[in-house]
């Protein structure tokens, strides 16, 4: 009885002890709230048409989503028969047909994924090649074999079933680049083509040496990219490769003739996925800008017939046993074409709405929380009094979000295309509400923006064009709706964070410029712009080989607070220098770019938060000292209560500190 007694107390005494624990951990808990996805689009992405082992045809595609959902429809009836998870991916660039009947998928995570059609399964093969962390093109070579193109090695992998993965060329096809964005195999050559990027090239590739050859003329390679890439065999005079090139202020599609070996045309920009040659005849199938066009091969001077209209960019095509031409769109649409009729039937698809990855979060003028889509695009407002959670479809994906009076500006990529919002009138993209501002020239991210209320002005700051350095600082007048542009007001560099400092702003740049773009700065800055008199005022180094100023805010001190790369810091703007500095993480190695990284909000409860380098600190101003609050978060605003709100892939969470 004794023993029993004595038991019973140390097991007492033990529960007291840890009982802080459990309370802080219930504590904890309780202080964080998943407030669900907030974001649903049916953007769908590779598609491909495919028969089963019984000749039953249908059209796979994938929708954009976390997780991305591969689904299927049975031709005959248009009826959905397979919505599947691709777990690991939010996406797919391609899909292909093997020679061997299986649609093959290639993950925007770098893995190569399987489906059977007429079965209800896939399976995930594996990453194609270590360190490359996306797939984007693929197609069918010779016998059962796959290729895939990857990022951010410019790398072409094979893929055979009895032989697994390898890489063809064992280099980048490009040194200095690092997408192999679209490819191409060449069943008469035996040869793949492959479209780079960021610096445009056309590359011609070995698959059993793994020689190259660069193809692309030298006044076509200052464009990005050969974004997507097609062939059409057995052409009168040769099979044509079809090259859609592309760049900041141009899109046209090359065409190189594989026997003459050389470009001989360049036709307007179309959708190069949609290309098709007839089963009978040398005339070539295709869509561009919502019309379905044929182009005579038979005739020495070829003029493209235009069809008929057709809905969204094609995906893929295919043609029926009884002739008649398939397109599957963007606008989740299949488009059916009888070329003997020009009859065109137009079938719906019933594509189910994902969850997609949240790209960036703001507080509106209208109380409530916004948050913004990541490549699909859309928006969403989650009201912090009642839980409700809106969709406002209908803009591109926005980078950067700031707010003057009623009124919510957006910074949209690509293009770097500005909007505003009036908060006090219903969300209606179609009439005009978003407005339209302007589209910056050489530019593509807006990821700064800032409302000034004196002077009635919205700065933005943009990050340029693929393959490009150099941002600019962009001023909108609000009563005039003038937009004056100041490009590569820091030499190639560009333009992340901006904030107000009495009549000044005050500047953070990025040594980076677009994807792929090669730095030639050493050094970041940060930087004073007089937006009455439009100068630049002063600017002062944030340290040695800082790569980024990011994250900048209105200290409670009445300083700039900022992080300079992994180092904490504060600014004396009347003193033209940094008063603080404390190093909260390293950067021990130069990434692919730097444009956002940290951002901070001074809380009502005296304390300042910063969500940075995957984690949620709090700073006590008095000492400069951090304490970590949580880990797997990202982005940061806080509402006017005080909770603060992050994100999780697509989930927004808050905080209540």
């Amino acid at each position: 009885m004794i023993m029993d007694n004595l038991f019973g107390l140390k097991r007492w005494m033990w529960f007291l002890a840890f009982l802080p624990f459990i309370t802080f951990g219930q504590e904890k808990q309780s202080k964080f709230k998943n407030l669900g996805p907030q974001i649903f689009t049916s953007l769908i992405q590779g598609s491909v048409f495919a028969d089963d082992q019984n000749g039953k045809s249908y059209v796979y595609t994938v929708v954009r989503g976390r997780p991305a959902h591969l689904v299927g429809f049975e031709i005959a009836s248009y009826k959905k028969i397979v919505d599947v998870e691709l777990e690991g991916t939010d996406g797919s660039w391609d899909l292909i047909t093997g020679n061997d009947g299986i649609v093959y998928i290639a993950g925007a995570n770098g893995h190569l994924f399987k489906h059977t059609p007429g079965t209800f399964t896939v399976e995930d093969l594996g990453i194609a090649l270590p360190g490359e962390k996306v797939i984007w093109d693929l197609t069918a070579g010779a016998g059962n074999t796959i290729y895939g193109g990857t990022y951010p090695g410019c790398r072409v992998f094979s893929y055979n079933p009895d032989k697994g993965f390898s890489d063809v060329a064992n280099k980048p096809l490009v040194d200095t680049e690092n997408y192999t964005r679209s490819l191409v195999y060449d069943k008469r050559e035996k040869k793949l083509y492959a479209g780079i990027a960021t610096k445009a090239a056309l590359i011609k590739l070995d698959p059993v040496t793994g020689q190259t050859q660069q193809l692309l003329p030298d006044t076509s390679r200052q464009q990005e990219a050969i974004y997507h890439i097609n062939i059409i065999n057995n052409l009168p005079g040769g099979d044509r490769v079809f090259g859609w090139l592309t760049g900041a202020k141009q899109r046209v599609t090359v065409v190189y003739n594989t026997n003459t070996q050389r470009f001989e045309d360049v036709l307007p920009s179309l959708d190069v996925k949609s290309l098709i040659k007839s089963p009978h005849q040398a005339t070539v199938y295709y869509s561009s800008a919502g019309r379905l066009f044929a182009l005579d091969y038979t005739k020495r001077v070829r003029k493209p017939k235009e069809l008929c209209a057709i809905s969204g960019e094609v995906k893929a095509s295919s043609w029926s046993k009884d002739g008649l031409l398939y397109l599957i769109t963007a606008s989740e649409k299949v488009h059916v074409y009888n070329p003997k009729t020009n009859a065109l039937a137009t079938h719906s698809l019933a594509i189910p709405k994902q969850a997609i990855d949240i790209q960036s979060i703001g507080f509106g003028p209208d109380g409530n929380v916004w948050s913004a889509g990541y490549l699909a695009g859309g928006h969403a407002t989650y009201n912090p009094t009642t839980g409700e959670v809106t969709q406002k479809p209908g803009l591109d994906q926005t980078e950067g979000m700031g707010n003057l009076g009623p009124f919510i500006y957006f910074g949209i990529y690509a293009k770097s295309r500005l909007y505003k919002y009036d908060t006090r009138k219903a969300w209606d993209v179609k009439n005009g509400n978003p407005e339209f501002i302007a589209q910056i020239s050489g530019q593509d991210r807006p990821f700064a923006v800032l409302g000034l209320e004196k002077s009635n002005q919205v700065i933005f700051g943009t990050v340029p064009t693929y393959g490009h350095v150099g941002g600019a600082l962009v001023q909108y007048d609000v009563e005039s709706k003038k937009v004056a542009t100041f490009e590569n007001l820091i030499q190639d560099q560009s333009i992340i964070s901006l904030v107000k400092s009495g009549d000044l702003v005050i500047g953070g740049t990025s040594i980076f410029g677009g994807l792929g773009g090669v730095p030639t700065q050493e050094e970041a800055v940060i930087f004073a712009w007089d937006p009455i008199r439009k100068v630049k005022v002063f600017e002062i180094s944030p340290g040695k080989n800082i790569m980024s100023v990011t994250g900048l805010i209105n200290g409670p001190d009445g300083n700039i607070w900022g992080f300079a790369d992994g180092d904490f810091f504060i600014l004396d703007v009347n003193a033209r220098k940094i008063i603080v500095r404390k190093r909260l993480f390293a950067i021990n190695s130069r990434p692919s770019h730097i444009w956002r990284s940290a951002f901070m909000q001074v809380h009502p409860n005296g304390k300042v938060y910063v969500a940075v380098n995957g984690k949620l600190y709090s700073i006590n101003p008095e000492t400069i000292e951090f304490e970590l609050v949580e880990e797997k978060v990202s982005l940061l605003t806080m509402d006017n209560n005080g909770t603060l709100y992050f994100r999780r892939n697509a989930n927004l969470w808050s905080f209540n500190p």
